[in-house]
């Protein structure tokens, strides 16, 4: 079953997933990266994301490789720009930044991409990228030259959102961006899944197992750890429970 159809299966059951991002500049050493997909993989990750906002580093093949001798896990990509493709990932998540006004991030560099994209077999997942405001600049908001909605402005992030599906986007993805001084609040979360039907991923700032029920609870229908494994790996564990535990409950039902 394709990616896509997956994540909107599991969303009509009312199922959670979660999705570990590696960004290959902080992929420090082939033990720690081994060690992260181990972790993964006892524990029920749903996804690998690969990708970041730079990347100055020429691991990305490297890595995707890694990832898929290790574990029979989906290897998506995250792109923080056109030159970000790696054809041996299973899917592209084809961002665009819908909460900011930069053209090239809304459609510039995916006609750059298109033609690349089209001659590989990624599966192609159209997505409404929306950055919600986390305290302080991160680097996908400097990168992106672009501003972040503001954390309190719970009726644009929702409208916007909805834009992005009477546009055609198959998927929205709110982030509080790596490195995150705070997570994306409850009612934000929650007014985006509101106004919309697609499933709804939400990363940024996620560094507590009680963080990650938060999200889930609001609406959530996929959370994405990144950073925070980055100081503690181990951290996965303790969400990864909650994200099961939640799936038990839904499938006891």
């Amino acid at each position: 079953m394709k990616i896509l159809d997956t994540l909107k299966e599991k969303q009509k059951l009312g199922k959670k997933s979660i999705a570990v991002l590696i960004d290959p500049d902080k992929v420090a050493d082939a033990s720690g990266l081994q060690h992260l997909i181990n972790l993964a993989s006892e524990n029920c990750i749903n996804y690998f994301f690969v990708g970041g906002s730079l990347v100055t580093t020429t691991n990305l093949s490297d890595i995707v490789r890694e990832i898929k001798q290790s574990v029979n896990l989906p290897v998506i990509l995250f792109p923080g720009n056109s030159i970000q493709i790696e054809p041996s990932a299973d899917g592209l998540l084809f961002l665009s930044l819908i909460s900011g006004r930069n053209p090239e991030l809304l459609i510039g560099q995916h006609v750059v991409a298109a033609p690349i994209v089209r001659n590989t077999r990624l599966e192609v997942i159209s997505t409404g990228y929306m950055l919600i405001s986390s305290g302080r600049t991160t680097s996908v908001a400097y990168i992106s030259n672009t501003t972040p909605i503001p954390d309190d402005k719970y009726s644009l992030a929702a409208c916007t959102a909805m834009a992005g599906e009477m546009l055609g986007l198959q998927v929205m993805y709110l982030d509080a961006g790596s490195g995150a001084e705070k997570e994306i609040n409850a009612r934000m979360i929650n007014a985006v899944r509101k106004s919309i039907h697609t499933p709804l991923i939400v990363g940024g700032g996620i560094n507590t197992p009680q963080k990650a029920l938060t999200a889930l609870e609001a609406g959530a229908d996929m959370i994405v750890i990144g950073n925070a494994l980055e100081k503690d790996p181990n951290l996965l564990i303790g969400i990864a429970d909650k994200v099961y535990e939640w799936n038990e409950s839904v499938g006891a039902e």
